[in-house]
């Protein structure tokens, strides 16, 4: 009698329509959490894609899980730019650099200012990508301090409410003035320096005050240009 030999464990490929359907699935969900972020449920996904409830549990029993898949890029994304950042020969040039890329990321997407700036979600892929932010993160602002043009009281920690600081704005202004955060940000940049230095150019104008009575108008306010 011959000994069976031990088989070992595999995955077995998706059907190609359960690939498609899966593919369909993390679509849909990249375009509604891009409006809505966390208050998306696995339900909105499947009426967005056109598809059974079922199907789209079937894929991802929970909404931790469509997070993973759908987001775990983008991070890795805002991973790259603050290494990328911190290439540039002058400390305060790359700190700038980044805070402009990162901000113009999570602006634009809803669902990737969540999950940055939350532990709610993403105890894979998506803590990994925020965990290789943290120490290119400390070196650009280390780096900027000791070179004297970032203030010496600025802390790493500052950073992720800066973000949501500057994600509130994008939010409140979207449908009045979608880059309305760019002129923020830009203040936001002069109030950072260690000296005083030339102002930052402000590249959009301040809100009129139709458009500021507009974005403080919560029926306005949401509803879509």
């Amino acid at each position: 009698m011959t000994r069976d030999t031990p088989r070992t464990a595999t995955t077995r490929p998706l059907r190609r329509d359960a690939e498609r359907n899966r593919q369909r699935i993390i679509a849909a969900a990249r375009e509604v959490f891009r409006e809505r972020g966390f208050e998306t449920t696995l339900d909105d996904v499947a009426h967005h894609a056109g598809l059974g409830v079922g199907t789209v549990y079937r894929r991802f029993p929970n909404k931790e899980h469509l997070v993973e898949a759908m987001l775990a890029e983008r991070l890795d994304q805002v991973a790259e730019l603050a290494g990328k950042a911190m290439k540039d020969a002058d400390a305060w040039t790359a700190f700038q650099e980044f805070l402009w890329q990162a901000a113009e990321l999570l602006t634009g997407d809803r669902g990737l200012h969540d999950v940055l700036l939350s532990t709610q979600f993403g105890h894979d892929r998506v803590a990994q990508a925020r965990d290789r932010l943290v120490p290119v993160i400390r070196d650009l602002v280390q780096r900027a301090k000791e070179t004297g043009q970032l203030r010496a009281d600025f802390e790493p920690e500052d950073l992720p409410l800066l973000f949501k600081m500057i994600g509130a704005v994008a939010e409140y202004t979207h449908t009045v003035a979608p880059d309305a955060w760019r002129r923020y940000v830009g203040l936001l940049m002069d109030s950072l320096r260690a000296a005083p230095g030339p102002s930052t150019p402000l590249p959009v104008p301040a809100l009129d005050i139709d458009a500021l009575q507009c974005a403080m108008d919560q029926p306005c306010r949401t509803r879509v240009p």
